[in-house]
């Protein structure tokens, strides 16, 4: 994990930084406002959405311009693409570009004007798509939100500025697109990831958490998976791209969260579908979240995937039930910047250079390695944090149901607390969804490892 910048990158930045955006389109009379977690600079989109008078919506998408500042061949870009993520960790921050870029000059800051490639929808009242302008322009953010903030303002009217007629139209829009993807089919899991965060001070250590559910953060996350399906559509239009794509949940990989559900006490009918099943989930449930964590687990994963010409035989991100394409947080995901740039080529009748489907090509490696090495940090992450919180429990027995055997060896899920595990076998092998109990043998909280075997 890279986590300094050289420092010819981080002077380049710099001086990329004091670019003046005057130039461009002038936006900045759409009041747009950001939502993101507190303490958030990385700041990647902004939005205003407005009614309009037949009960459709009018909905402006900034999302941040790094092609501003982030010349193609430079050394800034060439950091980028061996970074091409921005890793998080409990103790530091890897992001892909210079903090003078990415938290500074480039993010959608409160009223600092911005350069930003703007999507202009207008929407009918089921919040589909009739038509759509996409133009680079700078903009400027009236206020910066959390989600707890929206979400208070849409319960109680907190906010007494024009801006924020947008959250109570975002409600709406949210609603509307969440009926969309059950009627499609589809199924985007409501709940941020498992973390890890230091503990407190007494314990000096760490612990896992879990995000809360909140229905603006939802409603937000319409909003881009909405751009990123207009942003897949123009692409497969105009027959070159890079989409997002995931294969539709292998059968045996259901059966074993299926499992997993019904130890953690979910009710989960044999009739009932996985995309059903997980939609009808209780938020306030105390493990949905842990179990939604682990619904990752249920597809083999989504894979970028560059075209020119034909399109993908299978284009669709089966677990949204659509063509999505990432586009939507440059600043933290490198290929996110080409296919904004793609975009405003494809919406001025224009065509891609060799050399830039030649980067579009390569973006599907380096982002799919990228994103393995991302997943085993937070995998690994999470084991030490785990590990932490049994150390001393050596020789102590677990609750835990069979999802899986493998040789000498099973998967289980252990009740409480709510965590997924190895475990070795004895002398017999448990059959699948068979009840036992599981002993912790030894723990490693330097090497985050847990070591189990079911007790006879």
């Amino acid at each position: 994990m890279r986590v300094d910048f050289p420092e010819e990158v981080l002077r380049e930045a710099e001086e990329a930084a004091k670019r003046d955006p005057a130039a461009l389109a002038d936006l900045t009379e759409v009041p747009f406002i950001t939502i993101d977690p507190p303490g958030s600079r990385d700041l990647d989109q902004a939005l205003c959405i407005q009614r309009a008078d037949d009960g459709g919506f009018r909905l402006w998408y900034a999302i941040a311009d790094v092609g501003f500042f982030v010349d193609r061949g430079s050394v800034v870009e060439a950091e980028a693409w061996l970074r091409a993520l921005t890793f998080y960790a409990p103790d530091l921050r890897a992001p892909v570009y210079p903090p003078s870029l990415s938290q500074g000059a480039a993010s959608l800051l409160a009223e600092q004007v911005t350069p930003a490639v703007v999507f202009a929808f207008e929407l009918d009242a089921r919040a589909e798509i009739r038509t759509l302008r996409i133009q680079r322009g700078r903009v400027r953010s009236r206020a910066q939100l959390t989600y707890e903030q929206a979400l208070a303002h849409v319960e109680g009217g907190t906010f007494s500025e024009p801006w924020a007629a947008s959250l109570l139209e975002l409600r709406r829009f949210g609603e509307e697109r969440r009926k969309r993807e059950t009627e499609r089919g589809g199924v985007s899991l409501p709940i941020l990831e498992q973390h890890v965060e230091r503990g407190a001070a007494a314990r000096l250590g760490y612990q896992v958490e879990y995000e809360l559910p909140n229905a603006a953060e939802d409603w937000n996350a319409q909003v881009s998976l909405l751009t990123g399906h207009a942003a897949a559509l123009r692409m497969l239009e105009g027959r070159v791209g890079l989409l997002r794509t995931m294969p539709p949940p292998e059968p045996k990989k259901v059966e074993i969260f299926r499992r997993a559900a019904r130890t953690l006490g979910f009710q989960w009918a044999d009739e009932t579908s996985y995309a059903e099943f997980v939609r009808s989930l209780d938020p306030r449930h105390p493990k949905v979240t842990p179990l939604l964590w682990q619904a990752r687990r249920v597809s083999r994963g989504s894979d970028y995937e560059a075209f020119e010409g034909e399109a993908p035989a299978d284009p669709l991100h089966h677990s949204l039930a659509m063509p999505y394409a990432h586009v939507t947080a440059p600043l933290r995901r490198l290929a996110d910047r080409y296919v904004l740039e793609l975009l405003v080529q494809l919406e001025n009748g224009e065509r891609p250079s060799p050399a830039e489907v030649e980067a579009l090509c390569r973006l599907p490696t380096v982002m799919n390695d990228t994103e393995t090495r991302a997943n085993k940090l937070e995998r690994a992450v999470v084991d030490f944090a785990e590990a932490w919180a049994l150390r001393g429990r050596e020789g102590e027995r677990f609750a835990a149901t069979v999802l899986d055997v493998r040789g000498d060896r099973v998967e289980v899920q252990i009740e409480d607390p709510a965590v997924r595990v190895q475990a070795s076998t004895g002398a017999v092998t448990p059959e699948l969804a068979a009840r036992v109990q599981v002993r912790l043998e030894a723990v490693s909280v330097e090497e985050g490892r847990m070591d189990f075997v079911v007790d006879a």
